[in-house]
């Protein structure tokens, strides 16, 4: 699979288009909007083959959020919008030619504003926890928002997921591909250093949305990008993902506290609940593992500089496999422990197990903790995280 190399330029001028044209800025930031005019007008940006785009609703602000729409020339759709560069619905081959929508989400933005976990979004700038909202770096100590209990997760009080990217239209090496930019300037959730983060997703030719995350500064920070996609390869609202079959290709596993907190160790899998070196549904031994799946991974290839197939999922009813494939070295593994019948959603209610997560990307607290590997970015670096969702029918 040949990929596309994410530029990382930062992008410093706001050019806010007409209505219903593209947005070349940096995400806002605070609620504001810092607009200056383009010297000369211009018209909405053409939009290449297999792709539409259409007003997703406004923020609070006031802030026009779009909604993009991708297709594949097998028929394959994935919807994406502006806020939090969330991937709202995916539409993916089922048995005996049905296509069907495979991610937990929302059919309009006011869902989105109410609150959510997460669902589909970008997090950062770190995802996963940092414990106690606290890490050093080059001799400073930097606080952050503790917004899980006493500590920081997924990026703070208002990560990347609660901000409206911008977007821009490219040429994708085998189908659509849509450019989403986020500036995030420096000290902001308390982080230090102007961040510039892309994502670009694909849809490839042979059904797959490919992910390409990348991310420079001018300041040493720590980024650990990752989507949050909830899947249910049955549909959503169509029960819960226990009997999902699970593979991945991990012998260790970074254990945790009661707070989710790493304690530093690596664990072996094998003969434990948490083994799924081979085949294995997630609810049959899911009852075994307190509050259900919440743990990264450790995938035995290690970081690769391209992506590598990992993990992979199989729903029987269905006939839906999914595989996997990135360049990072673990995925969290979470089973929707916390969804609990509040919150409606496309397909109907979303009660407990009945989406799961496989957010690829470093190990959690690791900016505390010395012997993971480092998540520190630095000015000159380019951050880059490429992962693959593939489908197919068996």
């Amino acid at each position: 699979m040949r990929l596309s190399k994410a530029t990382g330029a930062a992008f410093s001028i706001c050019l806010v288009m007409a209505a219903g044209g593209v947005l070349m800025s940096g995400c806002s930031s605070g609620g504001e909007r810092k607009e200056q005019a383009a010297a000369k007008p211009a018209g909405p940006q053409p939009l290449p083959e297999g792709m539409t785009r259409s007003e997703f609703g406004r923020t609070q602000e006031g802030e026009r959020v779009e909604l993009y729409v991708l297709e594949n020339r097998n028929g394959m759709i994935a919807k994406i919008t502006t806020y939090g560069a969330i991937i709202t619905e995916l539409h993916v081959p089922g048995r005996g030619g049905s296509k069907g929508n495979v991610v937990l989400g929302f059919e309009n933005l006011d869902g989105y504003l109410k609150g959510h976990p997460y669902f589909g979004a970008i997090v950062g700038r770190v995802g996963n926890r940092i414990a106690k909202g606290r890490f050093t770096l080059d001799g400073a100590v930097y606080k952050l928002a503790t917004n899980n209990g006493p500590n920081h997760l997924h990026g703070g009080v208002k990560g990347f997921d609660k901000r409206v990217w911008s977007a821009e239209p490219v040429t994708g090496a085998g189908g659509p591909a849509l450019k989403l930019t986020c500036v995030s300037p420096d000290g902001e959730e308390g982080y230090p250093g102007t961040l510039t983060s892309t994502v670009v997703y694909t849809l490839t030719g042979d059904n797959g949305i490919l992910i390409e995350l990348t991310a420079v500064t001018d300041k040493a920070t720590p980024v650990n990008l990752t989507n949050h996609t909830y899947f249910n390869l049955a549909g959503p609202g169509s029960g819960d993902i226990l009997g999902h079959e699970l593979k991945i290709d991990a012998d260790r596993y970074v254990p945790v506290d009661a707070a989710l907190i790493p304690t530093g160790a690596l664990a072996g899998v094998r003969g434990t609940p948490m083994d799924f070196t081979s085949p294995m549904t997630i609810g049959a031994r899911i009852a075994k593992v307190e509050g259900g799946y919440d743990h990264c991974y450790v995938f035995t290839k290690g970081t690769t500089p391209e992506p590598a197939p990992v993990i992979r999922v199989r729903e029987p009813g269905s006939g839906r496999a999914m595989e996997v494939l990135t360049t990072e070295p673990g995925v969290q593994l979470y089973t929707g422990n916390f969804l609990d019948g509040t919150i409606a959603g496309i397909g109907g209610v979303y009660k407990k197990h009945f989406g799961f997560c496989l957010e690829t990307q470093h190990f959690p607290d690791a900016v505390n903790q010395p012997s993971f590997p480092s998540v520190v970015l630095r000015p000159g670096q380019t951050y880059r995280h490429v992962t693959v969702y593939r489908f197919s029918v068996e």
